[in-house]
């Protein structure tokens, strides 16, 4: 058994920001990387939106840098998985996937979320080079350029009516003849002409080039007759939904009914006395990688206090 002061579980920048901060207060933090340490970050291209950068930044690259700050520190990483963790007494235990067992003060919860994927293999294919899950991430790339957004819901709708301050024409193609998402945002959808609903249809396949790699356009099966249409586009943004990494935390901290961890209003403190959350998995409103650091850092200084009152 190991055990340690503050132990994180999870690498994004959240992860990574909280070690840092842990790290630098003499805690020395181990974090548990994961399955894909670096999180969403690590399927991600270009990243113009992160500050520091006067260039565009490829996401794998900047969850590098953070990994190895974290390292030059003092934290601990370890490349394993938590499968299941004991918090309902003090010290608090995860037990991974390689049979190692981790017991510690204080815990932050960095597991993330993930895009919720259609599951098509020219999806897969073109993710990052044209398909994306997030359109306040990679909207800007697609400046004067036609898209198609896949969904039904309030997160379809915002993606859609945030892509019409950079591109020309948004294609929002839904599988049923009227959408999910709350009434407010209906009537501001329709009425933004860049806006173009198709209903009744579903993505059967993303069509694109392969060297080099980009989207030219989707094929829309019709879900009353099955015929197929092709539409040209250069971007597709797959708006279903996120869901966040909370499965093994389920019973354990307080979540609301999406599965994300609830936080006291302004701090990552959880239901759970010395228990932390931080970045996507307890923020289902802004899902960036800046936020999500703030968050960690937030969370590190939030484990040091608590640990001095002990």
């Amino acid at each position: 058994m190991t055990k340690t002061k503050v132990l994180i579980i999870g690498s994004g920048p959240a992860g990574f920001t909280a070690a840092i901060y842990a790290a630098r207060a003499a805690l020395e933090p181990i974090l548990i990387c994961g399955m894909q340490p670096g999180g969403q970050l690590t399927i991600t291209t270009d990243v113009e939106n992160y500050p520091g950068f006067a260039k565009p930044i490829q996401g794998p690259q900047l969850m590098q840098a953070m990994e190895a700050q974290a390292v030059h520190v003092g934290a601990k990483l370890v490349y394993d998985y938590v499968e299941r963790v004991e918090i309902a007494n003090k010290p608090f235990r995860a037990f991974t996937s390689s049979g190692d067992v981790y017991e510690a003060d204080t815990v932050i919860i960095c597991t993330g979320a993930e895009a919720k994927w259609l599951g098509l293999k020219s999806e897969q294919e073109f993710q990052g080079f044209g398909v994306s899950g997030c359109a306040t991430c990679d909207g800007f790339f697609f400046k004067n350029k036609e898209v198609v957004v896949v969904g039904g819901g309030n997160t379809a709708v915002e993606e859609a009516l945030f892509l019409t301050n950079h591109v020309s024409k948004v294609y929002l193609v839904h599988r049923r003849n009227e959408l999910r998402a709350e009434k407010i945002l209906q009537d501001r959808l329709f009425a933004n002409k860049k806006v173009i609903p198709i209903w009744n249809h579903v993505l059967n396949e993303v069509v694109g080039t392969k060297d080099p790699k980009s989207v030219t356009g989707v094929h829309l099966k019709d879900v009353t007759s099955g015929q197929i249409k092709e539409i040209a586009c250069e971007g597709v943004f797959i708006a279903i939904g996120h869901k966040p990494n909370t499965d093994i935390f389920k019973g354990v901290v307080d979540m609301d009914s999406e599965g994300y961890i609830i936080t006291s209003p302004g701090s990552t403190k959880t239901s759970v006395e010395g228990v932390f959350a931080a970045g996507d998995v307890q923020d289902k409103i802004y899902r960036q990688a800046i936020t999500a650091a703030g968050t960690g850092c937030m969370a590190a200084l939030e484990a040091d206090k608590y640990l001095r009152g002990l």
